[in-house]
Order: C-alpha cells, then sequence, then structure tokens
C-alpha cells in the first residue's frame, strides 16, 4: 500500500532540541538523600523536536531541508553528529548563534523507567537578526518543496515575523503548509492548510471539553474558526479525528499496540502526514496512514523513527488470508487505497455462521453493486448477545476464515458492537446492500450512507433458508447409530 505512494520533498522549520538518553540500573538508595543511585550503563542522543520530525520523515523515504537554530556549543556539535546519520536531510540551512544554548533534554531511565528529566534551554529570546536568517534559510529551501511543516515545540524559533513570513511565502507558491501547534491563539497558523493538535492542545485553545466525541467535534470546530483550515485532533489511544474545512468529519482508530513511550510520537504523526501530502494523498488516507504509525512509534523506547518498511509491513502483518481479514484501522488503510483508484465500495454484514445458499446469494448480490466488497461479521460475543448462548457454532476467526475464501468478497472486518453503525461511520461505504427482509429505514447505517451520496440496495433473498432453520433441523433429526459410507 505505502509502495503505492512516491514521497517528495518536504521543508521542516521549528524548534530543535537533542534528546539524551542516560540508561542504567538502580539497586539501592543514596545515603546522601532519599533519593536512587543509577548506575550508568550507556549515553545515547538523537534529534528531537523538529528535527525529529525531519528523522521520520526521512525514514519514510522523504527527501528533507531542515531549518532551525542552534547555538555554537558542544550540544551543537553533538546535535549535529547526531542527525548527520540520515543522509536524506539536508542540514545546510540551518542558523547559527553564538548567543543562543541548544536545547537539550536529558531523561535518566532505569531499564524502562523514567527517573529524571534535565532540561537546558536558552534564557533568552531569538534575536530579529536570526529571525531574518531563518526566513531566508526557508525561503530558499522552499523553492524545491513539495510540502511545508512548522514544528512548534514553543521555543522561540516559530515567531509571528518567522510563521508570517513562511506561511506566506508557501501560499505564494501553491505548497501546502502542516503545523503541529503549541499555541493557545490559532490564529497565529491563518493560511496554513492543516494543523494537528493533541486533545489537550484542542481543550487549552478553545477551552472546551474534550473529552467525548462529540465534545472533540465543537471544540475541533472552534478551532477551525481560529485557523480557518483542517484540523486533524491526535486523541492517543482514540485514533484521531480529521474536520476537514468543507465541515467533513471522519475518525481513525489507531491500531492496538503495546505502550513504552509517546515522547515523540506527535512528531511522527506530523512527518507521516507531511510525506503522504508530498505524495499527493487525500487527507483521510494520510490520517489513516499516520494512525498506523503512531501506534508503532509508542511501541519503541525514547524519541524514535518509523522506516517505510516499518509501516509498510504493520500494515499488511494484521491483514490475514492475502489481504482479505483485517482490523478496523486496515480497512480504513486499505478502502482508502481502493479510492485512490476510483472504486465503488460495497458493504454488507451479518452473523454468517453456517454459510448457506441465502449467504452465498446475498454476496453475490453485494458483489455486483461494486468494484469491491467488504464484509463485516458479529464477533463471537455480538453473536451470543444477539442469537442465545449456544451460538456461534463457528467461532470469529472460523467464519472470517470462511468468508474470506469467496472470491466476491474483498475484505472481512470483524465487529464487537451489537450492529455495525459505528464500523459503517468508520469506513463509509458507498452501498450498503442487505436482505430484502428489511426495509430501506431498517438498515443500520443507511441514514449515514445516503448523508454522503451513498445509497442502500435491498437483495432477493433466497426462500426457505436460514442458519436458524439448519440448526433447528439438526436438533431434531433422528440419530442413527450407522457407520458413515466413506
Amino acid at each position: 500500500m505505502i509502495s503505492d505512494f512516491i514521497f517528495g520533498r518536504v521543508l521542516i522549520i521549528g524548534d530543535l532540541l537533542l534528546d539524551c538518553y542516560i540508561h542504567g540500573s538502580v539497586d539501592r538508595i543514596s545515603p546522601e538523600a532519599p533519593v536512587p543511585v543509577l548506575l550508568r550503563a550507556k549515553h545515547s542522543t538523537v534529534p528531537g523536536g523538529a528535527a525529529n520530525v525531519a528523522m521520520n520523515a526521512a525514514a519514510l523515504g522523504c527527501a528533507v531541508d531542515l531549518v532551525g537554530l542552534v547555538g555554537q556549543d558542544s550540544s551543537a556539535h553533538e546535535f549535529r553528529r547526531a542527525i548527520g546519520r540520515q543522509p536524506s536531510i539536508d542540514l545546510t540551512h540551518l542558523v547559527e548563534d553564538p548567543d543562543w544554548v541548544t536545547i537539550t533534554k536529558t531523561r535518566v531511565l532505569s531499564g524502562r523507567q523514567q527517573i529524571v528529566r534535565i532540561d537546558e534551554e536558552p534564557s533568552v529570546v531569538v534575536a530579529p537578526a536570526a529571525q531574518e536568517r531563518l526566513i531566508a534559510a526557508a525561503l530558499v529551501a522552499m523553492d524545491r518543496a513539495d510540502v511545508v511543516v512548522c514544528s512548534d515545540y514553543a521555543k522561540g524559533v516559530l515567531s509571528d515575523a518567522v510563521l508570517q513570513a513562511v506561511i506566506q511565502a508557501a501560499n505564494l507558491r501553491g505548497i501546502p503548509v502542516v503545523v503541529d501547534p503549541k499555541r493557545r491563539d490559532l490564529s497565529a497558523y491563518k493560511g496554513a492548510q492543516l494543523i494537528t493538535p493533541n486533545r489537550k492542545e484542542l481543550a487549552a485553545a478553545t477551552g472546551l471539553p474534550v473529552g467525548s466525541d462529540t465534545e472533540i467535534h465543537f471544540a475541533a470546530l472552534a478551532a477551525q474558526e481560529q485557523f480557518g483550515g483542517d484540523v486533524l485532533v491526535t486523541r492517543s489511544e482514540e485514533g484521531m479525528t480529521l474536520l476537514e474545512r468543507n465541515g467533513r468529519m471522519t475518525h481513525a482508530h489507531v491500531p492496538k499496540s503495546e505502550v513504552f513511550d509517546v515522547s515523540g510520537a506527535g512528531d511522527t504523526v506530523v512527518a507521516t502526514l507531511a510525506g503522504m501530502i508530498s505524495a499527493k494523498a487525500d487527507l483521510r488516507t494520510a490520517m489513516v496512514i499516520a494512525t498506523n504509525a503512531a501506534a508503532i512509534v509508542i511501541g519503541k523506547l525514547g524519541t524514535a523513527t518509523v522506516s517505510r518498511a516499518e509501516l509498510s509491513a504493520a500494515l499488511k502483518s494484521k491483514i490475514d488470508r492475502d489481504g482479505v481479514i483485517a482490523t478496523l484501522a486496515q480497512a480504513q488503510a486499505m478502502i482508502e487505497a481502493w479510492r485512490q483508484h476510483g472504486a465503488c465500495v460495497v458493504f454488507t454484514n451479518g452473523c454468517f455462521d453456517l454459510l448457506h445458499p441465502g449467504h452465498i446469494a446475498l454476496i453475490q448480490a453485494a458483489a455486483r453493486e461494486g468494484d469491491k466488497l467488504i464484509v463485516a461479521l458479529n464477533s463471537d460475543a455480538s453473536v451470543r448477545r444477539l442469537k442465545g448462548e449456544e451460538r456461534p457454532l463457528q467461532d470469529e476467526q472460523a467464519r472470517a476464515i470462511v468468508m474470506g475464501a469467496l472470491r466476491d468478497v474483498d475484505l472481512v472486518v470483524i465487529f464487537d458492537e451489537d450492529t455495525p453503525f459505528e464500523t459503517i461511520c468508520a469506513l463509509r461505504p458507498d452501498i450498503i446492500v442487505k436482505g430484502a427482509d428489511y426495509t430501506e429505514d431498517e438498515v443500520v447505517g443507511g441514514d449515514v450512507v445516503k448523508s454522503y451520496g451513498g445509497r442502500v440496495v435491498l437483495a432477493d433473498l433466497v426462500s426457505g433458508r436460514s442458519t436458524t432453520s439448519i440448526v433447528r433441523k439438526m436438533k431434531t433429526a433422528p440419530k442413527t447409530d450407522e457407520p458413515i459410507s466413506k
């Protein structure tokens, strides 16, 4: 899927950080004070802040120009050494200022547990002369950029003057701008295409609650009123929500993963979005891919990157049976890729416990309605709630494998709710197909699909065919001790 996209060149401007890690072990308390004593084992440094965005973009396959401010201190030397490991990042646009202290964050860890963080930051603001040099460097680099990223860590590089100059220049050139914001006043980023606040930043900027989906919706609308462009809200384990300027809202679920460290995850998201935008992907596709990248990076310790190979493998690893059985997040990514090629996506759902001719007729009818067919299966728990404790007769994986083996089925997803409403909202199929024993008004999700121009189709049923009737017949069939003939 990722191989379908050719990434372009990304200009990244923002606050540059050096992330240092001191690793060791603690097995005693100091006699001098009630504090742990760390036996140091190793020390490592990696680029952070806007530089981590650059590292992630380069790891995905983008060519990168990095603009930012460093001092002339030992930390600046170490920063250049650390980021120099990635040859795809052009460092010729870095600005040095002898009065600037290179921002350093040192984390002390025992195993995977962070004990303390030590920060070194400048005590002065960015000088006007340095701001002018930053603007000049950005304008030179912009001549070959496909997308611009403003990575704001509120450390002073993205001043009003720098922001306005960069965004205005990008607008004149028709280059999209993505902003990872830190300011409460989002109007400072007007002119950019997209901002990516997290839940906390959205609440701070709007003064609104951001707990539920509805609250996120209203807060994103308020942010959009300030900013004027597209708003993508990162919501940790709840995924991401995109509010486009046309009012369309889409949610992407994040794949389940073990969380070791969330530091730098926002950088990975912004880098992935920028890379996808540089490859001419639409924002919904970019968001789905970015959720998968975030799921990978939070499983790593410390400031880390996600490579194109890792992302491609992750997108494939949770899809079984040659890409037919998928999680909801994987299905979203697959569907967006289909839509890049103009495919019409059809959806149907059911328990499909014992596959019979009635099921086959429904699947065939659904497949005839479009180019790609998604079948949503009730999970085992969902079937039990609907049909009773004796059902299903086959577990969800067995049912998914059987369904996925049908040549008319392109994708199988399993949902745990009583109805597929949430799945339909997430996947946004063009057509829903159900049996003619329903009316259009009774079809779950039908109103959702119709709201964006889709339609509901009622397929003819094969009379006398149902799993319930088969089970009843099996229970009432006379028992025999005769051996089964071979």
